[in-house]
């Protein structure tokens, strides 16, 4: 299992695409649901800034939180951070921390890659100079399954309905670091100053994907948020 945490605007992207390195050939997950919301204040903003999603995959379940309301309160200060849950134990930081409470060891991995430098922005912009596919760090069919875990939770959260924070949902299961996200959502909103008695957070649908067409299984109105209604002749075509 994999817990990944970003609480710096714009950056969870980043941190998903991190997370995916330890799911061996990772595409897209078969189940996804989300829950968070617009909590704190009141806008225009039509994504939460509060979110935690959960992704299936065949071999792991990846758990994306991300919390706006940080930085000027005690306790949650910003945090990016991706932790690997195994059998043994749990990878974070480049340790391994063994169940069994032994020593952290240091986690040796293989040769690096060759990257181009100056970071994310450094790279497209080689790449569009030199017109070398080989130039740029993260290949496009990379980013695209990186990036629709965002649109697939932000799916999710939109088909949701409002539930109480004081009501347990069955939806989190038995999984403690599912859990243990919530209940860090909801310290964070009361460290802020949000009266959890008189809130409510969304709760999204759960939606089932098929990872090689990817499209959602039996739900139209879900699939229609995989797309927009175009403006021509700036269209997308469906075939390429």
């Amino acid at each position: 299992m994999i817990r990944s945490t970003s609480e710096w605007p714009g950056w969870g992207v980043h941190e998903m695409d991190v997370a995916r390195w330890a799911i061996r050939d990772a595409t897209l997950p078969k189940k996804i649901w989300s829950l968070g919301g617009r909590l704190g204040y009141e806008d225009q903003g039509q994504t939460p800034n509060m979110q935690l999603a959960v992704f299936e995959y065949d071999e792991a379940l990846l758990i994306f939180e991300t919390r706006g309301l940080v930085g000027k309160h005690e306790g949650f200060g910003r945090q990016i951070l991706n932790e690997y849950y195994t059998t043994e134990g749990v990878i974070r930081e480049g340790k391994f921390y063994p169940k069994d409470g032994g020593p952290p060891q240091d986690v040796e991995g293989g040769t690096p890659r060759t990257v181009t430098g100056g970071g994310t922005f450094g790279s497209f912009i080689a790449t569009m100079r030199s017109r070398k596919p080989e130039d740029c760090n993260a290949d496009v069919e990379v980013g695209h399954y990186s990036s629709a875990l965002c649109h697939l939770s932000n799916i999710s959260y939109h088909l949701g309905e409002q539930m109480p924070f004081n009501k347990k949902t069955q939806r989190l299961g038995d999984n403690e670091q599912v859990v243990a996200s919530f209940e860090t959502v909801k310290a964070n909103c009361a460290a802020v100053g949000v009266d959890l008695a008189e809130t409510t957070y969304r709760l999204g649908r759960t939606l089932t994907l098929d990872p090689q067409s990817e499209r959602f299984l039996g739900d139209k109105e879900a699939d229609a948020l995989l797309t927009r209604n175009y403006r021509p002749p700036y269209v997308v075509p469906e075939d390429l």
